[in-house]
Protein backbone atom coordinates (compact mmCIF):
# COMPACT_ATOMS: atom_id res chain seq x y z
CA UNK A 1 0.00 0.00 0.00
CA UNK A 2 1.21 3.44 -0.90
CA UNK A 3 1.48 6.59 1.04
CA UNK A 4 -1.31 8.30 -1.33
CA UNK A 5 -3.56 4.93 -0.91
CA UNK A 6 -3.45 4.84 2.85
CA UNK A 7 -6.04 4.88 5.21
CA UNK A 8 -7.03 8.45 6.96
CA UNK A 9 -8.50 6.86 9.85
CA UNK A 10 -6.78 6.87 13.54
CA UNK A 11 -6.45 3.32 14.54
CA UNK A 12 -6.96 2.70 18.77
CA UNK A 13 -9.65 3.28 21.08
CA UNK A 14 -12.00 6.31 21.48
CA UNK A 15 -10.02 7.52 23.92
CA UNK A 16 -6.70 7.94 22.00
CA UNK A 17 -7.80 8.61 18.98
CA UNK A 18 -7.61 12.28 17.80
CA UNK A 19 -10.16 14.49 17.33
CA UNK A 20 -10.16 16.72 14.05
CA UNK A 21 -11.48 20.06 13.17
CA UNK A 22 -12.20 20.90 16.86
CA UNK A 23 -15.94 19.84 16.57
CA UNK A 24 -16.06 18.35 19.85
CA UNK A 25 -13.31 17.67 22.52
CA UNK A 26 -11.60 14.49 23.76
CA UNK A 27 -13.10 15.14 27.23
CA UNK A 28 -15.45 12.42 27.03
CA UNK A 29 -16.89 13.46 30.97
CA UNK A 30 -17.53 17.10 29.52
CA UNK A 31 -19.46 15.83 26.66
CA UNK A 32 -21.70 13.75 29.23
CA UNK A 33 -22.26 16.86 31.67
CA UNK A 34 -23.39 18.71 28.85
CA UNK A 35 -25.43 16.56 27.35
CA UNK A 36 -27.41 15.62 30.83
CA UNK A 37 -27.58 19.79 31.38
CA UNK A 38 -28.82 20.10 27.85
CA UNK A 39 -31.89 17.09 29.08
CA UNK A 40 -32.73 19.18 32.06
CA UNK A 41 -33.08 22.31 30.39
CA UNK A 42 -34.99 20.37 27.79
CA UNK A 43 -37.57 19.26 30.23
CA UNK A 44 -38.15 22.81 31.94
CA UNK A 45 -38.60 24.19 28.35
CA UNK A 46 -41.38 21.19 27.56
CA UNK A 47 -43.64 22.42 30.31
CA UNK A 48 -43.99 25.55 28.87
CA UNK A 49 -43.48 25.07 25.01
CA UNK A 50 -44.62 22.53 22.48
CA UNK A 51 -42.25 21.20 20.10
CA UNK A 52 -41.23 23.58 17.38
CA UNK A 53 -42.87 22.16 14.12
CA UNK A 54 -39.77 20.60 12.22
CA UNK A 55 -39.00 18.52 15.76
CA UNK A 56 -42.91 17.71 15.72
CA UNK A 57 -42.63 16.02 12.37
CA UNK A 58 -39.51 14.07 13.04
CA UNK A 59 -41.00 12.56 16.01
CA UNK A 60 -44.04 11.58 14.08
CA UNK A 61 -41.58 10.36 11.35
CA UNK A 62 -39.44 8.15 14.08
CA UNK A 63 -42.78 7.19 16.28
CA UNK A 64 -45.34 6.16 13.74
CA UNK A 65 -42.79 3.72 11.94
CA UNK A 66 -41.96 0.92 13.87
CA UNK A 67 -38.80 -0.14 12.02
CA UNK A 68 -37.07 3.82 12.68
CA UNK A 69 -38.46 3.39 16.13
CA UNK A 70 -37.13 -0.02 16.60
CA UNK A 71 -33.79 1.47 15.55
CA UNK A 72 -33.35 4.35 17.29
CA UNK A 73 -34.27 2.30 20.70
CA UNK A 74 -32.14 -0.34 19.88
CA UNK A 75 -29.61 2.28 19.40
CA UNK A 76 -30.03 4.24 22.75
CA UNK A 77 -29.72 0.75 24.58
CA UNK A 78 -27.00 -0.44 22.58
CA UNK A 79 -25.17 2.79 23.59
CA UNK A 80 -26.30 2.41 27.01
CA UNK A 81 -25.48 -1.43 27.19
CA UNK A 82 -21.61 -0.27 26.43
CA UNK A 83 -21.57 2.11 29.21
CA UNK A 84 -21.99 5.79 27.69
CA UNK A 85 -23.91 8.18 29.95
CA UNK A 86 -26.13 9.75 27.23
CA UNK A 87 -28.22 11.59 29.45
CA UNK A 88 -31.18 10.08 28.31
CA UNK A 89 -32.57 6.77 27.96
CA UNK A 90 -36.23 7.23 26.29
CA UNK A 91 -36.50 8.21 22.60
CA UNK A 92 -39.15 11.14 23.80
CA UNK A 93 -36.55 12.57 26.20
CA UNK A 94 -34.38 12.72 23.02
CA UNK A 95 -36.75 14.31 20.85
CA UNK A 96 -37.64 16.95 23.34
CA UNK A 97 -33.90 17.47 23.93
CA UNK A 98 -33.01 17.76 20.43
CA UNK A 99 -36.26 20.33 19.95
CA UNK A 100 -33.99 22.39 22.62
CA UNK A 101 -30.40 22.44 20.97
CA UNK A 102 -32.05 23.47 17.96
CA UNK A 103 -34.10 26.27 19.56
CA UNK A 104 -30.90 27.62 21.10
CA UNK A 105 -27.52 29.39 19.72
CA UNK A 106 -24.39 27.84 20.98
CA UNK A 107 -22.20 29.41 23.62
CA UNK A 108 -18.57 29.49 23.90
CA UNK A 109 -17.06 27.27 25.84
CA UNK A 110 -13.41 27.51 26.00
CA UNK A 111 -12.79 24.63 28.40
CA UNK A 112 -14.52 21.53 26.86
CA UNK A 113 -14.35 22.93 23.43
CA UNK A 114 -18.05 21.58 22.08
CA UNK A 115 -18.67 23.54 19.15
CA UNK A 116 -21.28 21.69 17.49
CA UNK A 117 -23.48 20.52 20.32
CA UNK A 118 -26.27 18.39 17.99
CA UNK A 119 -23.35 16.23 17.88
CA UNK A 120 -22.58 15.79 21.15
CA UNK A 121 -26.32 14.66 22.15
CA UNK A 122 -26.23 12.31 18.84
CA UNK A 123 -22.04 11.26 19.21
CA UNK A 124 -22.81 7.15 20.64
CA UNK A 125 -26.28 6.36 18.74
CA UNK A 126 -24.28 6.87 14.92
CA UNK A 127 -21.62 3.91 16.46
CA UNK A 128 -23.88 1.14 17.64
CA UNK A 129 -24.90 -1.33 15.53
CA UNK A 130 -28.99 -0.15 15.40
CA UNK A 131 -27.68 3.56 14.86
CA UNK A 132 -25.84 2.44 11.54
CA UNK A 133 -29.12 1.76 9.89
CA UNK A 134 -31.46 4.48 11.50
CA UNK A 135 -29.25 7.49 10.15
CA UNK A 136 -29.17 5.88 6.45
CA UNK A 137 -33.23 6.04 6.42
CA UNK A 138 -33.78 8.46 3.44
CA UNK A 139 -37.09 9.48 5.35
CA UNK A 140 -35.37 10.00 8.55
CA UNK A 141 -32.76 12.57 6.96
CA UNK A 142 -35.42 14.46 4.97
CA UNK A 143 -37.01 14.97 8.20
CA UNK A 144 -33.76 15.86 9.91
CA UNK A 145 -33.12 18.36 7.09
CA UNK A 146 -36.36 20.12 8.29
CA UNK A 147 -35.21 20.08 11.78
CA UNK A 148 -31.38 21.67 10.58
CA UNK A 149 -33.17 24.05 7.97
CA UNK A 150 -35.66 25.17 10.92
CA UNK A 151 -32.03 25.77 13.35
CA UNK A 152 -30.29 27.88 10.15
CA UNK A 153 -33.23 29.84 10.19
CA UNK A 154 -33.02 30.91 13.55
CA UNK A 155 -29.17 30.91 13.38
CA UNK A 156 -29.50 33.65 10.84
CA UNK A 157 -31.97 36.10 12.50
CA UNK A 158 -31.24 38.40 15.40
CA UNK A 159 -32.43 36.24 18.39
CA UNK A 160 -29.47 33.65 17.74
CA UNK A 161 -27.00 36.22 18.94
CA UNK A 162 -27.08 35.58 22.51
CA UNK A 163 -23.48 34.74 23.03
CA UNK A 164 -22.22 37.49 20.69
CA UNK A 165 -20.64 39.58 23.52
CA UNK A 166 -17.46 39.89 25.66
CA UNK A 167 -18.39 38.14 28.37
CA UNK A 168 -16.22 35.06 29.95
CA UNK A 169 -16.98 32.48 29.79
CA UNK A 170 -19.34 31.97 27.10
CA UNK A 171 -19.28 34.84 24.80
CA UNK A 172 -18.02 34.03 21.02
CA UNK A 173 -15.89 38.21 21.51
CA UNK A 174 -14.55 37.30 24.94
CA UNK A 175 -10.97 37.57 25.45
CA UNK A 176 -10.12 34.14 25.12
CA UNK A 177 -12.84 33.50 22.03
CA UNK A 178 -11.06 36.12 20.76
CA UNK A 179 -7.46 34.19 20.97
CA UNK A 180 -9.22 31.10 19.78
CA UNK A 181 -10.66 32.28 16.82
CA UNK A 182 -8.11 35.23 15.68
CA UNK A 183 -10.68 37.38 15.37
CA UNK A 184 -7.73 39.96 14.83
CA UNK A 185 -7.60 38.31 11.22
CA UNK A 186 -11.25 39.40 10.66
CA UNK A 187 -14.06 42.49 9.81
CA UNK A 188 -15.16 42.29 13.60
CA UNK A 189 -15.92 45.48 14.95
CA UNK A 190 -16.51 45.12 18.83
CA UNK A 191 -17.01 48.47 19.05
CA UNK A 192 -20.84 47.72 17.82
CA UNK A 193 -23.23 45.83 19.53
CA UNK A 194 -22.65 41.74 18.37
CA UNK A 195 -19.46 42.50 16.85
CA UNK A 196 -21.12 44.13 14.26
CA UNK A 197 -23.13 41.08 12.98
CA UNK A 198 -27.21 40.67 12.64
CA UNK A 199 -26.79 37.01 13.34
CA UNK A 200 -25.19 33.66 14.63
CA UNK A 201 -24.31 32.65 11.14
CA UNK A 202 -23.20 35.28 9.98
CA UNK A 203 -20.84 35.97 12.58
CA UNK A 204 -19.75 31.83 11.92
CA UNK A 205 -19.33 32.67 7.73
CA UNK A 206 -17.26 36.10 9.21
CA UNK A 207 -14.91 37.48 6.42
CA UNK A 208 -10.95 38.17 6.42
CA UNK A 209 -10.00 41.59 6.68
CA UNK A 210 -9.17 43.07 3.09
CA UNK A 211 -5.39 40.97 1.90
CA UNK A 212 -5.43 38.58 4.87
CA UNK A 213 -5.60 36.06 2.58
CA UNK A 214 -3.86 36.72 -0.28
CA UNK A 215 -4.23 34.84 -3.70
CA UNK A 216 -1.03 33.22 -4.30
CA UNK A 217 0.93 33.38 -8.22
CA UNK A 218 -2.83 34.90 -9.47
CA UNK A 219 -0.81 35.35 -12.60
CA UNK A 220 0.21 31.54 -12.98
CA UNK A 221 -2.56 29.34 -14.32
CA UNK A 222 -0.63 26.43 -13.55
CA UNK A 223 -0.79 26.95 -9.66
CA UNK A 224 -4.11 25.77 -8.13
CA UNK A 225 -4.96 27.39 -5.10
CA UNK A 226 -6.72 26.05 -1.95
CA UNK A 227 -10.36 26.51 -2.07
CA UNK A 228 -10.79 26.73 1.94
CA UNK A 229 -9.24 26.94 4.96
CA UNK A 230 -8.59 23.83 5.73
CA UNK A 231 -6.18 21.21 6.89
CA UNK A 232 -5.10 18.32 5.07
CA UNK A 233 -6.36 14.69 5.32
CA UNK A 234 -6.20 12.62 2.43
CA UNK A 235 -4.97 12.01 -0.89
CA UNK A 236 -5.95 9.20 -3.60
CA UNK A 237 -4.82 8.55 -6.94
CA UNK A 238 -6.27 6.68 -9.60
CA UNK A 239 -10.00 7.25 -8.38
CA UNK A 240 -12.34 5.11 -10.00
CA UNK A 241 -16.35 6.11 -11.39
CA UNK A 242 -17.63 3.21 -9.21
CA UNK A 243 -16.00 1.84 -6.12
CA UNK A 244 -16.92 0.84 -2.56
CA UNK A 245 -17.00 3.74 -0.58
CA UNK A 246 -17.82 2.47 2.69
CA UNK A 247 -15.46 0.00 3.25
CA UNK A 248 -12.32 0.20 5.71
CA UNK A 249 -10.18 2.26 3.20
CA UNK A 250 -13.36 4.87 2.22
CA UNK A 251 -12.06 4.98 -1.32
CA UNK A 252 -13.59 7.46 -3.51
CA UNK A 253 -16.65 6.87 -5.83
CA UNK A 254 -16.89 9.58 -8.30
CA UNK A 255 -20.00 8.54 -9.81
CA UNK A 256 -21.68 8.87 -6.23
CA UNK A 257 -19.63 12.04 -4.82
CA UNK A 258 -21.19 13.64 -8.50
CA UNK A 259 -24.55 12.40 -8.34
CA UNK A 260 -26.30 9.33 -10.40
CA UNK A 261 -27.88 11.77 -12.68
CA UNK A 262 -24.23 13.41 -13.58
CA UNK A 263 -22.04 10.63 -14.58
CA UNK A 264 -20.57 12.98 -17.48
CA UNK A 265 -20.07 15.26 -15.17
CA UNK A 266 -17.72 12.51 -13.28
CA UNK A 267 -16.63 10.73 -16.13
CA UNK A 268 -13.07 13.37 -16.91
CA UNK A 269 -11.94 12.42 -13.60
CA UNK A 270 -11.62 8.80 -13.70
CA UNK A 271 -8.54 7.85 -12.92
CA UNK A 272 -7.47 11.17 -11.48
CA UNK A 273 -6.90 12.23 -8.29
CA UNK A 274 -8.51 13.56 -4.91
CA UNK A 275 -7.06 15.75 -2.24
CA UNK A 276 -9.26 16.24 0.77
CA UNK A 277 -9.18 18.97 3.57
CA UNK A 278 -11.59 19.00 6.77
CA UNK A 279 -12.27 22.65 8.20
CA UNK A 280 -12.09 23.62 11.50
CA UNK A 281 -14.49 24.50 13.96
CA UNK A 282 -13.07 27.86 14.29
CA UNK A 283 -11.96 28.88 10.64
CA UNK A 284 -13.36 30.63 8.31
CA UNK A 285 -16.25 28.41 6.29
CA UNK A 286 -15.85 30.42 2.59
CA UNK A 287 -15.39 28.90 -0.42
CA UNK A 288 -12.67 30.34 -3.15
CA UNK A 289 -12.17 29.44 -6.84
CA UNK A 290 -8.91 27.39 -6.63
CA UNK A 291 -8.53 28.02 -10.50
CA UNK A 292 -9.24 30.39 -13.88
CA UNK A 293 -12.03 29.03 -15.66
CA UNK A 294 -15.66 28.96 -16.04
CA UNK A 295 -18.31 27.43 -13.96
CA UNK A 296 -19.99 24.44 -15.82
CA UNK A 297 -21.72 22.89 -12.90
CA UNK A 298 -23.01 24.39 -9.65
CA UNK A 299 -25.86 22.21 -7.64
CA UNK A 300 -26.30 20.54 -4.39
CA UNK A 301 -26.81 16.84 -3.50
CA UNK A 302 -29.58 15.56 -0.85
CA UNK A 303 -27.84 13.13 1.71
CA UNK A 304 -26.90 11.54 4.93
CA UNK A 305 -26.64 14.30 8.02
CA UNK A 306 -24.97 11.83 10.88
CA UNK A 307 -24.22 8.46 9.16
CA UNK A 308 -20.83 6.98 9.55
CA UNK A 309 -19.20 3.78 8.54
CA UNK A 310 -19.31 0.75 10.15
CA UNK A 311 -15.52 0.04 9.66
CA UNK A 312 -13.79 2.67 11.48
CA UNK A 313 -15.38 1.50 14.47
CA UNK A 314 -16.87 2.94 18.01
CA UNK A 315 -15.69 6.60 18.20
CA UNK A 316 -18.03 9.58 19.76
CA UNK A 317 -16.38 11.63 16.72
CA UNK A 318 -16.52 9.17 13.94
CA UNK A 319 -17.94 11.72 11.85
CA UNK A 320 -14.23 13.03 11.53
CA UNK A 321 -12.76 8.89 10.30
CA UNK A 322 -15.72 8.72 8.08
CA UNK A 323 -14.54 11.97 5.92
CA UNK A 324 -14.09 9.87 2.78
CA UNK A 325 -17.22 7.80 3.06
CA UNK A 326 -19.38 11.01 3.67
CA UNK A 327 -17.96 12.34 0.44
CA UNK A 328 -20.61 9.78 -1.66
CA UNK A 329 -23.38 9.59 1.07
CA UNK A 330 -24.01 13.15 2.88
CA UNK A 331 -25.77 16.68 1.51
CA UNK A 332 -23.12 18.42 -0.14
CA UNK A 333 -22.86 20.74 -2.88
CA UNK A 334 -20.60 20.57 -6.11
CA UNK A 335 -18.76 23.19 -8.39
CA UNK A 336 -17.14 22.33 -11.63
CA UNK A 337 -14.52 24.85 -13.25
CA UNK A 338 -13.39 24.26 -16.89
CA UNK A 339 -9.92 25.69 -16.35
CA UNK A 340 -8.94 28.24 -18.83
CA UNK A 341 -5.45 26.40 -19.04
CA UNK A 342 -6.02 23.37 -21.00
CA UNK A 343 -3.58 21.58 -19.26
CA UNK A 344 -5.79 21.46 -16.42
CA UNK A 345 -8.93 20.86 -18.28
CA UNK A 346 -12.28 20.45 -15.93
CA UNK A 347 -11.65 20.75 -12.05
CA UNK A 348 -14.25 18.88 -9.74
CA UNK A 349 -14.76 21.12 -6.00
CA UNK A 350 -16.59 19.28 -3.30
CA UNK A 351 -18.31 20.53 -0.27
CA UNK A 352 -19.44 18.43 2.38
CA UNK A 353 -21.79 19.19 5.58
CA UNK A 354 -20.69 16.86 8.45
CA UNK A 355 -22.29 17.50 11.71
CA UNK A 356 -25.17 19.82 13.06
CA UNK A 357 -26.62 22.07 10.28
CA UNK A 358 -23.47 22.22 7.95
CA UNK A 359 -25.95 23.81 5.43
CA UNK A 360 -23.89 24.74 1.99
CA UNK A 361 -25.02 27.66 0.01
CA UNK A 362 -24.17 28.12 -3.11
CA UNK A 363 -22.99 31.96 -4.95
CA UNK A 364 -21.64 30.99 -8.33
CA UNK A 365 -24.14 29.18 -11.21
CA UNK A 366 -23.23 27.98 -14.53
CA UNK A 367 -21.62 29.99 -16.95
CA UNK A 368 -19.97 32.30 -14.31
CA UNK A 369 -16.47 33.24 -14.85
CA UNK A 370 -14.85 33.01 -12.26
CA UNK A 371 -10.71 33.97 -11.48
CA UNK A 372 -8.81 32.33 -8.30
CA UNK A 373 -9.62 33.47 -5.10
CA UNK A 374 -13.57 34.94 -6.15
CA UNK A 375 -16.30 33.63 -4.10
CA UNK A 376 -17.57 29.87 -5.09
CA UNK A 377 -20.17 29.57 -1.31
CA UNK A 378 -19.97 28.71 2.33
CA UNK A 379 -20.95 26.31 4.74
CA UNK A 380 -23.38 27.46 7.28
CA UNK A 381 -22.60 26.68 11.34
CA UNK A 382 -21.42 22.83 11.45
CA UNK A 383 -18.40 20.91 11.06
CA UNK A 384 -17.65 20.51 7.07
CA UNK A 385 -15.14 18.78 4.79
CA UNK A 386 -13.94 19.39 1.20
CA UNK A 387 -12.48 17.96 -1.74
CA UNK A 388 -10.33 18.62 -4.90
CA UNK A 389 -11.03 16.52 -8.11
CA UNK A 390 -8.03 16.42 -10.72
CA UNK A 391 -8.34 14.87 -14.03
CA UNK A 392 -5.67 12.10 -14.32
CA UNK A 393 -2.10 13.15 -15.08
CA UNK A 394 -2.92 17.19 -14.31
CA UNK A 395 -1.03 17.12 -10.65
CA UNK A 396 2.45 17.29 -11.19
CA UNK A 397 3.06 18.02 -7.11
CA UNK A 398 1.30 18.93 -4.42
CA UNK A 399 2.39 21.35 -1.37
CA UNK A 400 1.42 18.54 1.19
CA UNK A 401 3.43 15.41 2.74
CA UNK A 402 1.12 12.76 1.83
CA UNK A 403 2.94 10.71 3.58
CA UNK A 404 1.87 11.82 7.13
CA UNK A 405 -1.99 12.66 7.08
CA UNK A 406 -4.16 13.57 8.33
CA UNK A 407 -2.04 16.53 9.20
CA UNK A 408 -2.75 19.31 12.07
CA UNK A 409 -1.89 22.33 10.76
CA UNK A 410 -4.26 24.09 8.37
CA UNK A 411 -3.56 25.39 4.68
CA UNK A 412 -4.47 28.89 4.28
CA UNK A 413 -7.45 29.89 2.05
CA UNK A 414 -5.61 31.15 -1.85
CA UNK A 415 -2.34 29.35 -0.64
CA UNK A 416 -0.49 26.84 -3.24
CA UNK A 417 -2.01 23.71 -3.44
CA UNK A 418 -0.74 21.95 -6.62
CA UNK A 419 1.45 22.63 -9.30
CA UNK A 420 0.11 21.27 -12.91
CA UNK A 421 2.49 19.15 -15.19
Amino acid sequence: MTSTDRSPSQSGTPSSRRRLGAWITENESAIADLRAEFVRRARHRSVTEPPSPAVGRLRACIVDDPVRRMDLNRAISQALDDGHRLGYEDVDTLIRTIDFVVTTAPAFDDKSLIVCPLNALLDWLMCVPAGYAFFRDPELNRCMRDVLAQWCQFLSGPESRTYLNTRAPDGWLSAAARERLRLAEFEVDLSQPFGGFDSWNAFFTRRFKPDARPVASPGDSRIVVNACESTPYHVRRDVRMRDAFWIKSQPYSLVDMFGGSHKALAAPFAGGLVYQAYLSAYDYHRWHAPIDGTVIASYRLPGTYFSETEYEGEDQAGLNDSQGYLTATATRAVVVIKADDPAIGTLGCLFVGMGDVSSCVLQVERERRVRKGDPLGYFQYGGSTYCLIFEPGVVASLSVDEASLPQDRPVRVNAALARVG
